[in-house]
């Protein structure tokens, strides 16, 4: 019933964002939701892409003053966010829709792996949060921000978490800027990939209103409750929808 369905999108768009408050991983449940109401994979994931970007817009700018403080890092990882972005945007229109169908399962499992993975990848980081983000390793940096970039243009769900780690491995330790400056790259990789996938007629816009609908709403309603949750409790309920996800689509696809 298309009513329901509706009413599911915009849902997920709800409780995504608010998982997205404190958590992140929203992308785990939005992003099925669209293909359990039948959409095309392709279309979804591109409509997932937009509708989700004033969400990234409006954490990038809660954290503009821990930005202010990374001019640098900004200016310099700007550029491969934005290439890396529209390639990946590029990739996943050129994909056949066959073969991404295939590939959506462990998109979705290796989304939930990094989610499950974050504690320790933190930990990881905060090892080795002095090196210094100069010559080889800002190079580095540079290549690793546009490579998580082509994958964000992609796919996306769980590139965060690659580049919290990475900005930490390769010398930033306030957690609050590294925080602030994934969110604008995050901005920019979607915003120019979503921007694209206008422009080739990629966006089912029912569906994108629905979703930012509800995001906007779970921004204050679904955040607040999700708020009252501990972060640990509402990762965990993310990375059980994304297993559950992931068993679903394997076995949609091996009935």
């Amino acid at each position: 019933m298309p009513a329901f369905e509706y009413l599911a999108i915009f849902a997920a768009g709800f409780v995504a964002s608010g998982i997205n408050s404190v958590a992140g991983g929203g992308t785990l449940l939005s992003f099925p939701v669209l293909l359990w109401a039948g959409r095309d994979p392709v279309t979804a994931n591109a409509t997932n892409t937009l509708a989700l970007w004033p969400g990234s817009l409006a954490s990038a700018f809660a954290f503009r003053r821990e930005v202010a403080c990374v001019p640098r890092l900004v200016g310099l990882l700007s550029p491969p966010a934005i290439a890396g972005g529209l390639l990946g945007g590029v990739l996943l229109l050129h994909t056949p829709a066959p073969l991404f169908r295939g590939l959506v399962p462990y998109l979705v499992l290796l989304a939930t792996l990094l989610l499950a993975a974050q504690r320790p990848l933190v930990r990881l980081l905060q090892l080795d949060a002095q090196r210094p983000a100069g010559g080889k390793h800002a190079a580095g940096l540079v290549t690793a921000q546009f490579l998580v970039s082509v994958y964000g243009g992609y796919f996306g769900a769980g590139m965060g978490i690659i580049m919290l780690a990475a900005l930490g491995l390769y010398g930033l330790s306030d957690i609050h800027q590294r925080n602030g400056l994934k969110n604008v790259l995050s901005t920019l990789i979607n915003g120019v990939a979503g921007l694209y996938f206008v422009i080739s007629g990629a966006i089912n816009w029912t569906d994108a209103l629905l979703l930012m609908s509800g995001a906007i709403a779970g921004g204050y309603g679904g955040g607040a409750v999700a708020r009252r949750l501990r972060p640990s409790t509402v990762q965990g309920i993310v990375i059980g929808i994304g297993v559950i996800a992931t068993l679903t689509l394997i076995l949609k696809r091996h009935p």
